[in-house]
């Protein structure tokens, strides 16, 4: 019999534990995932305030203009969004 109490205590102690260290992960993930949000929404903001660089570039070689805009895109100036609308303009002029 104490080999059985035992065992169901060691069972309690396990189960209390995990279910406590899976509410602190959840909020720490919420946490995380609130600040990711806000960091978002910064950029966002800041880019706003900035001119588009794809709306400045001159006409010219198609070829060039894909080229200086992937370029743009891979540094990470332009988001997919704005790559796809500027690749599409580009693309039916």
């Amino acid at each position: 019999m104490p080999l059985l109490r035992t065992v169901a205590r060691t069972t309690v102690i396990a189960g209390t534990a995990s279910a406590v260290s899976g509410r602190v992960q959840h909020k720490q993930q919420g946490k995380w995932a609130e600040q990711e949000q806000q960091q978002y929404a910064q950029q966002q903001a800041a880019m706003a305030q900035q001119a588009p660089p794809a709306a400045a570039e001159p006409e010219g070689d198609p070829m060039e203009q894909l080229a200086k805009l992937g370029e743009l895109h891979s540094s990470g100036v332009l988001t997919d969004e704005e790559f796809a609308v500027a690749k599409a303009k580009i693309l039916n002029a």
